[in-house]
């Protein structure tokens, strides 16, 4: 691992996000509530906070953070036939909080296909990314 025990502690903040594309089909089972499996937004809202707070155990050389707000929201876009995860964590510490917001992303978007596997194997993954960073050394980025 990095040494970050020379780095100033500061709030971090990152926002994060993914898309799943599924069939229409699936999708309104999602929008109804009626997936075998029970409610998958809500399932898989718990699952992409459980995903931020267990990053390090996932991602070999991150740090453990003391995150202090983790969010996850859906969009549905009936249109494109997707879901999109937006999620952003937070901490006050040395290191940022990158990965655990596109650890949360991609958790949430594989909880929703984990759900909805048995009507749809066909669902795809799209665009995982980070969307903006906040605090540290190097301060502010947004995506373009």
């Amino acid at each position: 691992m990095v040494d970050v025990a020379e780095k100033a502690e500061t709030h971090r903040q990152a926002r994060a996000a993914g898309s799943i594309v599924m069939r229409p089909e699936t999708l309104a089972l999602i929008v109804a509530g009626t997936a075998r499996k029970g409610d998958v937004l809500g399932v898989a809202r718990i699952a992409a906070i459980q995903g931020a707070k267990r990053t390090a155990e996932l991602i070999p050389l991150c740090h453990p953070l003391a995150l202090t707000q983790v969010t996850v929201d859906f969009e549905i876009d009936t249109a494109a036939n997707t879901v999109h995860c937006l999620t952003r964590a937070e901490c006050f510490g040395r290191t940022g909080v990158e990965m655990e917001a596109l650890c949360a992303a991609t958790i949430g978007l594989l909880t929703i296909y984990d759900m909805c596997k048995s009507v749809d194997r066909e669902m795809r993954f799209e665009s995982i990314r980070l969307l903006e960073k906040t605090g540290g050394k190097s301060g502010h980025w947004r995506r373009q």
